[in-house]
């Protein structure tokens, strides 16, 4: 349990990394990675506003690369981590894919698929939220308070 807590932390680092590109572009900081075997397959941070693409979310930009990294539309060993709870439009992405766990760090209470229905991953899929939850919030925090500035 401790051991896959620090894998967690240490793949959560990776999607806060793309959340701090996302945040440096003006993008709201949010960032993701897809990891299968130990190794990241796909990344993304949001580019809604780079792109001027509603769905260009750091979920859907991650699961692309890593369904093209592994040629393949169903990924049902691989864990997606991102910062931020999937909001309804991703968590039904990452359901058509398969994802076999799901991590975030904060919670989305407003816009989070949670606010829909607990149901919409795949049955399989395991979901852990509340990973590096502090540091998450602290960047979403910042960058909306920059905003408001």
């Amino acid at each position: 349990m401790v051991e896959q807590r620090l894998i967690d932390e240490k793949f959560m680092q990776q999607a806060l990394n793309e959340a701090r590109a996302a945040f440096n572009k003006q993008e709201v900081p949010i960032g993701a990675v897809v990891v299968s075997e130990g190794r990241v397959i796909g990344r993304g941070h949001n580019l809604v506003e780079t792109l001027q693409d509603a769905t260009a979310h750091a979920e859907m930009q991650a699961l692309t690369a890593a369904t093209e990294t592994l040629g393949g539309k169903y990924l049902p060993k691989a864990t997606l981590y991102v910062t931020v709870e999937p909001c309804i439009m991703c968590a039904g992405a990452i359901a058509w894919a398969q994802v076999g766990r799901v991590v975030w760090g904060a919670d989305d209470p407003k816009k989070g698929y949670r606010s829909y229905s607990e149901r919409v991953f795949h049955p399989k899929t395991e979901v852990v939220s509340g990973v590096l939850k502090e540091a998450c919030e602290a960047l979403m925090n910042e960058f909306f308070t920059s905003l408001r500035g």
